[in-house]
């Protein structure tokens, strides 16, 4: 469905963002994908380091393309007096500055968050920091995985023998998905009191909020919760079973499914009356007779056969995916998910935003080249075409 751009929930935004890597991108990205102008500060020759994680896409790093889109870049020696001016002169037009460099690094370049606040009141000051502004551990570095250890995620993730990481960057995803709804809150707010803010989300706090009920069940019973594979700690059956063809997942939420389950899909009512298994308490105090009675019904099903009893019943289940299984999911293409977003070498294939409007459709914007767009942008300045060359010739910025 297309519509006029100014149905765009976040037409008429703009937001520069001085960012590198995932937490920060990710965030002025879903701005872009909702409709705000993100403009890109990167640096000359180099760019956001995530340009060269990898070569996968046609070329091009897998993160930069995912993170990027929509986003006009601008290529900046911000070492150069001339370079900080220049930013300076974007953010005087910006209604969002979103930055995630490291401690310190936006101040000395008088792009802190005091020194904006003085200076542009009406301006949203975001940032994404390791660990927050203060405390001892404020300058260390903060790398996704890094995070995942410090707040006990990867000690959660894992088999029963060994923690792991997990396969996305979560930290990164939790800090970005939380700076972009607080600027968001930021937004709404300035437009009933006209005040700007200044927002700081740490990735150690994002993701020590996404620790959850583990948290507190540590605080309270002092029991770490274990690692379980696909299983769950406190709820059984709640893992993958045998078929006679491979494997499904199955998860029983409470007691009126663990009797469908067996009684209706698995034809044993005398399992499911089991006084080992009567109540989820009683399952998990029994996980290991529960799922292997579990296990000995369903691997004489096969798995399509045992997806459709399971559906019938309304018991949950799920096949355990690769990353091709989502790439070919039916659920993907029947609901024409699938956009071509363009990039410098040429279309690549991107899945929608998550976030759907019923009158119009979120924009897949281009995947800019580094510093694609330092000219115009430049122009738009008021800079002449002489002056952007001698900045060009000088070091200054960079073109493409």
């Amino acid at each position: 469905m297309s519509a006029p751009a100014s149905d765009l929930p976040l037409e008429g935004v703009t937001v520069v963002a001085l960012e590198q890597a995932v937490a920060a991108p990710l965030a002025s990205r879903h701005l872009a994908d909702l409709g705000a102008r993100v403009i890109k500060i990167e640096r000359i020759g180099e760019g956001d380091f995530a340009r060269n994680y990898d070569r996968a896409v046609d070329g091009m790093a897998s993160h930069f393309v995912w993170l990027n889109r929509g986003k006009e870049s601008i290529a900046l020696d911000l070492k150069s007096a001339d370079g900080v001016r220049i930013a300076h002169e974007l953010i005087d037009q910006a209604d969002v500055f979103l930055q995630n460099f490291a401690p310190g690094a936006a101040d000395r370049l008088g792009l802190g968050p005091q020194d904006l606040a003085e200076s542009h009141p009406q301006l949203i000051v975001a940032s994404i920091t390791g660990y927050g502004d203060a405390g001892p551990y404020r300058d260390r570095k903060a790398y996704d995985l890094l995070i995942q250890a410090e707040t006990g995620l990867a000690s959660l993730t894992g088999s029963t023998d060994e923690p792991a990481k997990a396969g996305v960057p979560v930290s990164d995803i939790s800090a970005g998905m939380y700076l972009a709804q607080s600027i968001l809150a930021a937004l709404f707010r300035r437009m009933r009191t006209g005040r700007g803010a200044r927002v700081d989300v740490s990735m150690f706090d994002a993701t020590a909020e996404w620790i959850g009920h583990p948290l507190y069940v540590q605080m309270h019973t002092r029991t770490q919760t274990p690692r379980m594979g696909l299983g769950h700690a406190t709820i059984v059956p709640y893992d993958s079973f045998p078929t006679a063809d491979g494997r499904l997942l199955i998860g029983v939420q409470n007691d009126r499914g663990w009797r469908s389950l067996m009684a209706d899909v698995l034809a044993r009512p005398d399992v499911a009356d089991d006084p080992r298994f009567v109540t989820n308490p009683d399952r998990v105090a029994h996980r290991a007779e529960c799922d292997a009675a579990v296990a000995a019904e369903t691997a004489r099903y096969t798995a399509p056969e045992l997806s459709t009893r399971l559906e019938a019943a309304g018991v949950p289940a799920a096949v355990l995916n690769d990353v091709a299984g989502l790439v070919d999911h039916p659920q993907l293409s029947a609901r024409d998910r699938w956009r071509d977003v363009q990039t410098p070498v040429g279309p690549v294939r991107g899945i929608l935003p998550p976030m759907q409007f019923d009158d119009v459709e979120l924009p897949m914007g281009p995947v800019p080249a580094l510093g694609a767009d330092t000219r115009t942008l430049l122009i738009e300045l008021g800079y002449p075409a002489d002056a952007c060359e001698r900045l060009a010739s000088g070091g200054v910025v960079g073109t493409v």
